[in-house]
């Protein structure tokens, strides 16, 4: 495939991602990991790498169309920031780990993890009918630990963590605009120390393809940047226009069947 051609993809492809995740609410991580993989299954890469890359390269997109939302949150007043230094710790040192555990893992082991909790995913947002705030007003042992899980997890599936830090911060009393605002500037760290630590660890891997440092491929980096933030402001207006239950076990039905692909 010629470099225009690519290039052309990784557009459609982060024009794709930034639709879904405006359509459905979710981080575009879980849209972006799966379609790399077919990407760059379809450009002949190494199987061997093919996860670990997606993984790597989602995390590095996350950084930057993570950061207008983060920024935008913190102006409104809406990231709890005690409760965000408190997790800070745990979500650098869990995403290093989780990169790390990423890094030993083969690639059809990190794929078939990733079909396990796409499909638990799926579950819970066909299942959830939202979650209460608790009031649990944990100290900053158990707020670094839960960091640390956060940041794991995250790292380990290429995610921006909203899918975990929102369920958690509400359950400890934020409200839900508080609750998502904290959760986006939490996935800043976890994204950039993950992509980071994604490179060391590929660092002068052979099988890697042209256009490759380490487990971030550029191309495909700067393709869905330039078309995933302004293609989500069309999905948020798609999700305005439909049914929120409709959305969501829709959103929920394709996870499902993304999930079971992973495993079959």
């Amino acid at each position: 495939m010629s470099a225009l051609s690519l290039m052309v993809g990784y557009l459609l492809l982060g024009s794709l991602a930034g639709t879904l995740a405006g359509l459905f609410g979710i981080g575009g991580g879980l849209i972006i990991v799966p379609a790399l993989v077919f990407a760059f299954d379809l450009q002949g890469v190494a199987p061997e790498v093919i996860m670990h890359l997606a993984v790597g390269t989602s995390l590095s997109t996350i950084v930057v169309t993570g950061a207008s939302s983060a920024w935008a949150h913190y102006r409104r007043g809406s990231v709890h920031r005690a409760w965000f230094l408190a997790l800070l710790p745990g979500l650098v040192l869990g995403a290093v780990a989780g990169v790390f555990v990423a890094g030993s893992l083969s690639g059809g082991a990190l794929g078939g993890l990733f079909g396990v909790f796409l499909l638990a995913v799926a579950v819970k947002m066909a299942l959830a009918r939202g979650t209460r705030s608790r009031q649990l007003a944990p100290g900053r042992a158990v707020m670094g630990l839960a960091g640390a899980v956060i940041g794991g997890v995250s790292a380990l599936f290429g995610i921006g963590g909203g899918t975990l830090s929102v369920p958690w911060l509400t359950r400890c009393g934020a409200p839900m605009t508080q609750a998502v605002g904290t959760s986006s500037a939490c996935g800043l760290p976890i994204a950039a120390f993950g992509a980071v630590t994604f490179i060391v660890v590929g660092w002068g891997q052979p099988q890697l393809p042209a256009g490759a440092l380490g487990y971030v491929m550029w191309p495909a980096f700067l393709g869905i940047v330039l078309a995933s933030v302004p293609f989500a402001r069309v999905g948020v207006k798609l999700a305005h226009r439909l049914p929120a239950r409709l959305l969501r076990l829709s959103f929920a039905g394709l996870l499902a069947v993304v999930g079971l692909k992973f495993l079959i």
